[in-house]
């Protein structure tokens, strides 16, 4: 089969509990509606008097991140939030070596994830205007290489 275009909303974003090292929570299945992927090179200048005024440079390192935006899910009798959202949100005030943790995302057929082992996470504004609701958003940035984890 041909390539096709799929669908931004079935592509599936999931963060490691921190608590339970290789539990994998889906981050608001029901609340993202809106994901960026970034890219951001570093390179190094390589011209030299023999370059013949052409600039010459090599890619040295690259720094990827997704930002994750939607609405704030809690639950109206409990309070509790949704269990991805809580994580990250309870991820995002830890420092250190505590502030990395793995994240995850597949696209639709996918049989492998795109896993960072390592991320930090941070949250971006959140609220809403008289005829809203509230907003969440957050950045992942990996930390170090990406690695694969086959998707049962």
């Amino acid at each position: 089969m041909a390539p096709i275009k799929y669908n931004a909303r079935d592509v599936e974003f999931e963060i490691e509990d921190f608590a339970n090292p290789g539990t994998w929570v889906a981050i608001g299945p029901t609340a993202i509606n809106t994901f960026s992927k970034g890219r951001e090179y570093e390179t190094a200048d390589t011209t030299t008097f023999g370059s013949d005024g052409q600039a010459e440079g090599q890619n040295m390192q690259i720094g990827k991140t997704i930002t994750l935006e939607g609405f704030r899910l809690k639950d109206p009798d409990t309070g509790a939030l949704d269990s991805g959202q809580a994580l990250v949100e309870a991820q995002s005030e830890r420092l250190g070596d505590d502030s990395l943790i793995g994240f995850r995302m597949a696209a639709p057929g996918d049989t492998t994830w795109e896993v960072w082992p390592q991320a930090t996470y941070q949250l971006s504004d959140e609220g809403g205007g008289n005829n809203d609701k509230v907003s969440w958003s957050c950045t992942v940035t990996r930390s170090g290489p990406n690695t694969t984890a086959v998707k049962a």
